[in-house]
């Protein structure tokens, strides 16, 4: 903890739950937002020989982590829906043979004949299961791919599972007991209740004077919520007329933009970060003062994972809600958008495959690149009502949704190794860059290979735009084939498509919910 944290104590529980989880028990642990649960399973997969796999939802999240881990000199890899083969193979074996300690995974991919073939070799020492709450379909956001994860546990049957999670009811935590099959576990649960935090909500006649007077009464480092990304960059903007360093973040931004507005937060060039909700999943700043949604989210759970992200130093912090009588009447009425019926949901489903021009009976494990906003208005429909019919085909296991495709910056050398050595010594200054890549990915020589430009960063001691430009350098000098990381949005089909009139989902437990 001290060595790669900094850290010279643990937070509430989590000294207990390494412990527990160390000593081989199964664990389930309830850790309040900024409770330090990613904490829980990192350090015993540091403190033990062999890996964690650590099963995560949000492709995003994996992503964060494997690059703050990586920054701190912690071999992580992650495996996610839309990798090629190729790539999950070149990830599994580096994992098998390399000093890594912790695999990210998402669920679908468990079951996968390709994994299942590399799992004994992985030596897994422990299965963390990440927002545990999703293996419930009571959980506010349930997956159905989260139900496979008790047929691993048959692959790995003497290793222990640490659920976590923030958000569980009793009746979720019932249900990730059962479908997880914890075997006497042991039960971490800290108060939801965080006393340093203040929560408030008002219904100001301005929210954007209201904001702007609270920005400027309360110090420190904040977040400021919204629904839409044309609205982020415009209250970034009022902010800034009233001389408060504030920055725009949403999905639609290109990465380097992202990471440079999240980088200039983080080290307080940025005050204020006014974003949709992309922006916090995976964000490890402590020392957040204000967090205030201009915007109502969906649900409770979402603004309670949003709020928390005030205040994880344990200093005092203030979560401020600003609303007015229409936020209300809309949420009342939400749920008749929410839950469209069978018809509508297959109509979209009928849009969808058109857009896509798939044929029928094509597409299992297919990724195609997907513009909402063009989506439905070629085909005219409400973007709420489309977005939940999509969310609806996505929790009945035919697709995934995701804003950015996450496909892996790869790199494969494109000359013989005989032509390298000559080349490093006509070339010294792209020694370090080329010898850092052959010693951390293996098969490089043989095809493209799935590279961090983070992790080759925190080797050679350099910023990432560095990496880049060294890469792109000796692309040109004919040595190297790279390609940066893809920005496009996605739909990945899980299954084939079918013609309209056969498609249909579980209604019965669509009705439930």
């Amino acid at each position: 903890m001290h060595r790669y944290w900094g850290y010279d104590s643990f937070r509430p529980f989590q000294e207990e739950i390494i412990q527990a989880v160390t000593g081989g028990a199964d664990v389930l642990a309830l850790l309040p937002t900024g409770g330090g649960k990613s904490v829980c399973y990192q350090v015993p997969a540091l403190a033990q020989e062999g890996i964690c796999l650590v099963i995560s939802p949000l492709i995003a999240l994996m992503k964060d982590q494997v690059e703050n881990l990586n920054r701190r000199g912690i071999l992580a890899a992650a495996i996610y829906t839309g990798m090629s083969r190729r790539a999950i193979v070149q990830t599994l074996k580096n994992v098998a043979h390399g000093p890594y300690k912790l695999l990210y995974v998402s669920p679908e991919r468990l079951e996968t004949g390709l994994f299942k073939e590399y799992l004994p070799a992985l030596g897994v020492n422990l299965i963390a299961v990440d927002e545990a709450h999703c293996i419930s379909q009571w959980g506010y956001d349930f997956r159905p791919s989260y139900l496979r994860i008790a047929a691993l546990r048959k692959e790995l049957p003497h290793v222990p599972v640490l659920a976590v999670t923030a958000s569980a009811t009793e009746d979720v935590q019932r249900d990730i007991v059962a479908k997880l099959e914890l075997a006497d576990q042991k039960v971490f649960r800290q108060p939801f209740l965080r006393p340093n935090l203040s929560y408030s909500a008002f219904r100001p006649d301005s929210k954007l004077s209201r904001l702007v007077e609270i920005v400027k009464k309360v110090p420190g480092t904040g977040i400021v919520y919204c629904r839409s990304r044309r609205r982020t960059v415009e209250i970034a903007e009022l902010l800034q007329m009233h001389g408060i360093a504030a920055g725009a973040y949403h999905a639609g931004l290109g990465a380097e933009k992202r990471a440079q507005q999240q980088q200039d937060w983080i080290e307080d060039r940025t005050r204020i970060m006014v974003c949709t909700n992309a922006f916090g999943m995976g964000i490890d700043k402590p020392d957040v003062r204000l967090v205030i949604h201009v915007d109502m989210p969906d649900c409770l759970e979402s603004y309670y994972q949003e709020a928390g992200r005030a205040g994880r130093d344990g200093k005092r912090a203030f979560a401020v809600l600003l609303y007015s009588e229409t936020d209300v009447t809309s949420l009342g009425a939400a749920h008749i958008k929410r839950f469209p019926g069978l018809d509508q949901i297959r109509s979209v489903y009928g849009a969808l495959v058109n857009f896509l021009q798939m044929p029928t009976y094509t597409g299992d494990e297919t990724a195609f690149p997907f513009h909402f906003s063009s989506f439905v208005k070629n085909f005219g429909l409400d973007a709420t009502m489309a977005l939940h019919a999509l969310k609806a085909i996505e929790g009945d296991g035919w697709l995934q949704l995701q804003d950015r495709s996450f496909a892996p910056a790869t790199i494969v050398f494109t000359t013989n190794k005989s032509a390298l050595e000559n080349f490093q010594q006509g070339y010294p200054a792209y020694e370090p860059l080329l010898t850092t890549l052959l010693r951390t990915y293996s098969g490089i020589f043989d095809g493209p290979v799935p590279v961090s430009e983070t992790l080759i960063a925190s080797l050679l001691r350099c910023s990432e735009a560095e990496v880049k430009r060294l890469l792109a350098d000796v692309q040109s000098l004919g040595i190297i084939r790279y390609s940066p990381v893809s920005e496009l949005p996605q739909v990945y089909f899980q299954k084939h498509r079918v013609p309209v009139n056969e498609f249909s989902i579980s209604m019965v437990t669509f009705l439930q919910r």
